[in-house]
């Protein structure tokens, strides 16, 4: 069995799986100074829940945009589960060839889910993961990793806004906005959070496409807040959860 973790800023995201057949998935918080011994509590509990034990992990591979925590894997890996180890570098093969000014700085998050797109829905593409940062990337149909842009995630941006005004109140913004020109402050707040992040992600998307030369470039979202927000995107052709977990396992075949 392999388990695939995703660590991003804010939330981890574990899968458990059998080669096509995945087992398990657990969403826990991201917190940077968890020990090995920690992460081995939390793990043998998620494990148990499943009838499982962690020797019976095979290996575990990890895309991490938190540094402090990829040892702590490391360590947990070899010392609780007994396994291989993978963490995803810019080294590791992936099928693409990377076109950053610096290949190594791109986040592993990045390159996994475009190894994931490129796998399900094929290049030329553009990807975009909602998360507390959010990412747009383009992937030309030679398998090129073009590079992209960075926002503030939904909720940071939001954080951000109620933290410097004394007025404005925090809201769900899971909850639909009823209708752009809203008549009250909460639903002012999802009218122009939601609609106003669809908007400058269908921007970012069609001047992607626009850049590249490919105006047929196939679009997928991913990430935890994308829900929210997707419907709302005109661009945005398929949403999937998943797909950095995808993207894992590709991976770990490609590299074990």
């Amino acid at each position: 069995m392999l388990m695939a973790v995703d660590i991003g800023n804010t939330q981890t995201v574990l899968g458990l799986s059998d080669g096509e057949e995945a087992l398990g998935q657990w969403r826990i918080a991201t917190e940077a100074h968890r020990t090995a011994d920690e992460l081995a509590v939390v793990f043998s509990a998620l494990l148990e829940m499943r009838g499982l034990k962690p020797r019976q992990v095979d290996a575990m591979i990890v895309s991490s945009v938190v540094p402090a925590l990829t040892r702590s894997y490391t360590d947990l890996a070899s010392g609780v589960f007994e396994a291989p180890f993978y963490s995803v570098t810019a080294e590791m093969e992936t099928g693409l060839t990377n076109r950053y000014d610096d290949p190594g700085s791109v986040g592993a998050d990045r390159i996994v889910n475009a190894v994931a797109t490129g796998r399900h829905y094929g290049f030329p593409a553009v990807i975009v993961d909602i998360g507390t940062a959010t990412t747009v990337e383009a992937v030309d149909s030679e398998s090129n990793y073009l590079g992209g842009a960075i926002l503030t995630g939904l909720n940071v941006s939001l954080e951000a806004l109620v933290a410097r005004t004394a007025k404005l109140p925090s809201v769900d913004l899971e909850q639909k906005p009823r209708k752009v020109i809203a008549t009250n402050t909460p639903d002012s707040l999802r009218s122009g959070f939601i609609y106003g992040y669809a908007g400058a992600l269908d921007a970012l998307i069609r001047r992607s496409r626009e850049e590249m030369g490919a105006e047929d470039a196939r679009v997928v979202a991913t990430g935890g807040p994308a829900g929210a927000v997707v419907p709302y995107c005109e661009e945005i052709q398929y949403f999937d959860p998943d797909l950095t977990l995808k993207g894992l396992r590709i991976l770990y075949e490609m590299n074990r």
